[in-house]
């Protein structure tokens, strides 16, 4: 194999069987036992994946698109092995069109990289998971973040695409207007499909104008209940809010022993308003009203870039600092998502099941648009450790999906949640299993994701 895809790639740095690569590639951000891929590849261009796909599709091969490698539920292990396709090289930005609020990009460009480049035109993509992930891997994903409360997620923000199909073939779906109704809507399809669609080569998105003013606010409670409430109590009262998130006590306290910082260690809603100057002022006391009618004990606010930095720390730090509490463990975190009038009672009930199973979890999370995670730092070669959180887990799921939420917001299937999705859409699984057949009838693109269908073996 190595020899085949090194006489498409003509040159040696561009394919590997190194063995550092390998394990670079065989999973990323999660939990999951990891795996080897056979090789791995750096294509720089769509023609080069069209060539790579067509061998892997005469020759039985699975494969596996890679990105930044920050994905957290096993969507990037090679699970048969394969193709690992690497898309640190295609990370150019194709074309910018101010003037619509455009730009074309390949997928190995990441959101970092993309705001900076679309700074001096006074523009910004606001989707933001957090890590500086691929623009691939965000809409292979559905990613959404801090920002979706006020601009969506994904979704709503890949206006056009073009992607390789499993035979080798290009599609072109969407364009670069807002809206259509031009046939099926082949965009949407493969976004969130996590690579077992088509394999995206360039993404055309939708841009955000940079806010004149920016204001951020840190309301404290007593409970992640009140907490939760006072977000509900935001969104219900029809506020603009820009960003919306809640950390927990438990995760201030690992911020606060991680950083070095003082931050009261209660449950925390923090909050964004932005727009121009006039309305960030309206906005902001119109929050301040709200929070002291949810009760909150403290309520403080920023307009200085660098002090509004410092209050988003603990939001920012939390996955580090979970970690960092547990030397030698991994990160492992899951997320729900819920209707915003059953976000409180689901973020209770998922406090008293981590003291129930006695699991050192912290809970935070984008509750702006619903959608809230639970971390920890886990000795994943601990099995009465992991059994307790897969319990927790699946009971977390269940409650969500019981009060009408969705076993993943953001995180996505990948391995991880493919049993809870059999729960949550049992009705759907039949029509996406033959989707992926009529796509993909090898089963070469990014097999075991989603959908369990028959295996390919290279």
């Amino acid at each position: 194999m190595y020899q085949d895809l090194l006489e498409i790639l003509k040159d040696p740095e561009r394919v590997s069987v190194n063995e550092t690569v390998l394990e670079h590639h065989s999973g990323g951000m999660d939990y999951h036992e990891r795996k080897k891929p056979d090789v791995v590849v750096f294509p720089k261009t769509e023609e080069e994946v069209v060539a790579i796909v067509k061998y892997a599709a005469t020759n039985k091969v699975a494969v596996v698109p890679f990105g930044a490698g920050s994905s957290l539920e096993g969507h990037l292990l090679p699970l048969n092995r394969g193709i690992s396709m690497d898309f640190t090289l295609m990370n150019e930005v194709v074309a910018v069109y101010p003037e619509d609020f455009l730009v074309k990009v390949q997928p190995g460009v990441t959101r970092m990289q993309l705001n900076k480049h679309l700074k001096k035109y006074g523009l910004f993509f606001p989707i933001d998971p957090g890590a500086d992930a691929t623009i691939g891997g965000m809409a292979a994903t559905n990613a959404s973040g801090t920002n979706a409360v006020k601009y969506g997620t994904m979704k709503h923000n890949v206006l056009g695409l073009q992607a390789v199909m499993a035979d080798g073939s290009v599609v072109a779906a969407g364009g670069q207007t807002v809206k259509s109704s031009a046939g099926y809507n082949l965009t949407e399809l493969l976004i969130g499909s996590e690579g077992t669609l088509g394999i995206f080569t360039e993404l055309t998105l939708k841009l955000a104008g940079i806010p004149e003013a920016t204001v951020v606010a840190k309301a404290a409670f007593e409970s992640v209940e009140e907490a939760g409430k006072a977000a509900e109590l935001v969104l219900q009262s029809g506020v603009d809010i820009g960003k919306m998130e809640l950390v927990d006590a438990a995760t201030i306290q690992a911020v606060n022993e991680f950083k070095g910082t003082d931050f009261e260690e209660v449950p925390t809603l923090f909050l964004e308003y932005n727009g121009t100057a006039e309305a960030t002022e309206q906005g902001i006391a119109v929050i301040k009203e709200l929070m002291e009618d949810a009760g909150t004990v403290k309520f403080e606010f920023e307009h200085d870039s660098l002090k509004r930095a410092q209050l988003w720390e603990a939001r920012h730090q939390a996955a580090l600092a979970i970690l960092g509490k547990k030397p030698g463990c991994k990160l492992v975190a899951t997320d729900v998502c819920l209707p915003i009038s059953q976000l409180a009672v689901t973020i209770a009930h998922t406090r008293q099941l981590l003291d129930e199973y006695k699991l050192d979890g912290a809970i935070l999370g984008h509750v702006g648009d619903g959608n809230f995670h639970v971390a920890f730092g886990l000795d994943t070669d601990d099995r009465d450790e992991m059994e307790r959180f897969h319990e927790f887990n699946g009971k977390m799921v269940k409650f969500a999906i019981d009060h009408r939420g969705t076993c993943t917001g953001e995180h996505g299937v990948g391995i991880g949640k493919m049993k809870f999705l059999k729960e949550e859409r049992s009705t759907a699984l039949p029509v996406m299993r033959m989707i992926k057949k009529a796509l993909d009838p090898q089963n070469i693109l990014n097999p075991g994701k989603i959908v369990e269908m028959e295996e390919v073996h290279s």
